[in-house]
């Protein structure tokens, strides 16, 4: 009687705990494809659910546009001749006496004036010659009007200007460059990519860079690619003009059944969703469901009236995108699919994943069941 007993109270407590498995969730990494459908607009949900193909890609295929404005490209290279405040200027003058030269000692006809500074209002001062504008004028001319100058004070004076590194035209230098600094405008160094490689190089991976110049109060910014790349994008410098490298600040959030779950950062210009992915370290293969991959993302209304066909949406619109691997074309989808800043990239589990996890509830269950019944009739 007391083996039957047994029996039948095994039955009822394997009944009750199918009964607590089903009713009771399962610990696992998210919603299901079935939750996520669920929260569609056509389901009375608050997201717009879609399957990506060829036009959603094209659509919402946007990548940040950077680039400088005309203020920038219509500016044409700095003439390295053209003196500035603030720069320093060798002067150095031969005299035809030798017995009382104006500038220099008894015997000595050739006189050299060092460290020549043009002031802030654009004047230098030479000695017997006095204040002499210099901004705006090019060695040779500031040449001939010291010579000038001197011509009525010492016979035939002959005037050379040498312009050094001073503090009129410079550019500062910052950021994710090997070496930061402020750097004078100089023949070598009039273009930007040439003061980069002034400065060093760039420090951080090139597809991951973008280099920002701010002159005046207007900032324009560039790909470092592109700037290699694109010649027109090579714009000439201007005394003040600062020069910073910085990283590329978009990121992702990749969560569900992948290799991991993180923030990644980008690093390339553009990023589909099959290399976000790998980037996570691909799928994970025993609870990954490929024809269940999801991307959440807050679209501009701009964009998902495009993609809906619609024209009367207005503000950010939440928009669940949805792709499956398993298609004939499902890769070429996911490798076409333009992953964005903020984007959430989510991948379900495979529904016998949930299977296995509640057999092994139950089976554990009754296991546990099994040894106390025979405790009991022990």
């Amino acid at each position: 009687m007391k083996k039957y007993v047994s029996r039948g109270a095994q039955a009822l407590t394997l009944v009750a705990i199918v009964g607590m498995v089903a009713g009771c969730g399962l610990p696992r990494s998210g919603p299901n494809k079935r939750e996520i459908f669920a929260g569609s607009v056509l389901e009375q949900g608050d997201a717009f659910v879609l399957t990506v193909n060829s036009r959603v890609t094209r659509a919402t295929s946007v990548v940040p546009a950077f680039g400088f404005g005309s203020d920038f490209r219509n500016a044409g290279a700095l003439g390295s001749d053209t003196l500035n405040p603030g720069d320093v200027l060798v002067l150095t003058v031969f005299e035809n006496v030798r017995d009382d030269p104006l500038l220099g000692n008894t015997g000595q006809r050739v006189s050299r004036l060092d460290e020549v500074q043009v002031d802030g209002e654009g004047f230098i001062f030479v000695p017997y010659a006095g204040r002499i504008r210099a901004a705006g004028q090019s060695p040779d001319g500031l040449r001939q009007a010291i010579t000038r100058k001197l011509d009525t004070q010492t016979p035939d004076p002959q005037v050379t200007v040498q312009r050094t590194a001073g503090d009129g035209s410079t550019v500062s230098v910052s950021g994710a460059v090997t070496g930061q600094g402020v750097y004078p405008i100089e023949r070598p160094t009039r273009m930007l990519t040439a003061m980069l490689a002034a400065a060093g190089g760039v420090a951080i991976e090139p597809e991951a860079a973008i280099v920002r110049v701010t002159r005046g109060g207007h900032t324009g910014k560039v790909w470092l690619q592109d700037l290699y790349e694109n010649p027109a994008l090579d714009i000439a410098l201007r005394p003040n003009d600062k020069i910073v490298v910085e990283r590329d600040t978009r990121a992702f959030t990749i969560l569900g059944a992948t290799g991991a779950q993180n923030r990644v950062p980008f690093e390339t210009q553009t990023l589909s969703a099959i290399e976000a992915i790998a980037v996570a370290g691909g799928l994970t293969t025993t609870l990954a469901d490929p024809t269940g991959v999801f991307v959440f993302r807050n679209e501009p209304a701009e964009i998902a009236n495009a993609v809906l066909g619609r024209t009367d949406l207005t503000g950010d619109q939440r928009m669940i995108y949805v792709l499956d691997l398993t298609q004939p074309t499902g890769m070429f989808e996911a490798r076409d699919f333009a992953i964005r800043d903020g984007d959430t990239v989510y991948v379900t589990e495979a529904p016998f994943v949930q299977f296995q996890k509640t057999l092994s509830a139950i089976t554990g269950a009754t296991g546990a069941v099994g040894s106390a019944a025979s405790l009991g009739g022990g």
